[in-house]
């Protein structure tokens, strides 16, 4: 589903309330561990946590005027999902959080490139976010990125 949201709380006040609690646990616990230098905002009509262009300026190589993206999460029709580029871009991070995911949820992972699907709120694994988030600083994603750009 797409809201037309302003800020983070207008976007989880326009989702179904059965999840509020959930999104509002999912933006805290995300918060608390969202390294130094990372910002939230909305950014592509979800909750998004971006390197502002205070700390990058160049921004996002597909649209100089967005900040470079780096997590996000989103209710859609059925399911919230949490998108994390660095498993998508560090190979060992995405094997950590595989690997991990099983001690933290009975459900079988349920996972694309980036994107984490969680069907049942009550299946979320916030500690594992939690954790999750702080794996990655700021300037770790920036080289990350960069370095990518540089292979294309």
């Amino acid at each position: 589903m797409t809201y037309e949201a302003t800020s983070p709380e207008d976007y989880i006040n326009q989702t179904p309330e059965a999840r509020h609690d959930a999104l509002k646990k999912l933006r805290h616990i995300i918060k608390d561990n969202l390294p130094k230098g990372f910002e939230e905002g909305m950014i592509y009509k979800m909750i998004g946590y971006y390197v502002p262009h205070s700390v990058y300026p160049d921004g996002y190589h597909c649209d100089p005027k967005t900040p470079l993206p780096f997590m996000s999460f989103a209710s859609q029709k059925n399911s919230i999902n949490l998108y994390h580029s660095g498993i998508y871009a560090k190979k060992e991070l995405h094997d950590w959080f595989v690997s991990e995911y099983p001690k933290h949820c009975a459900r079988k992972l349920d996972m694309g490139k980036s994107c984490i699907r969680f069907k049942k709120v009550e299946d979320i694994p916030y500690e594992l976010i939690g954790e999750l988030t702080r794996k990655m600083t700021c300037e770790e994603w920036i080289d990350i990125y960069e370095t990518a750009l540089k292979k294309k």
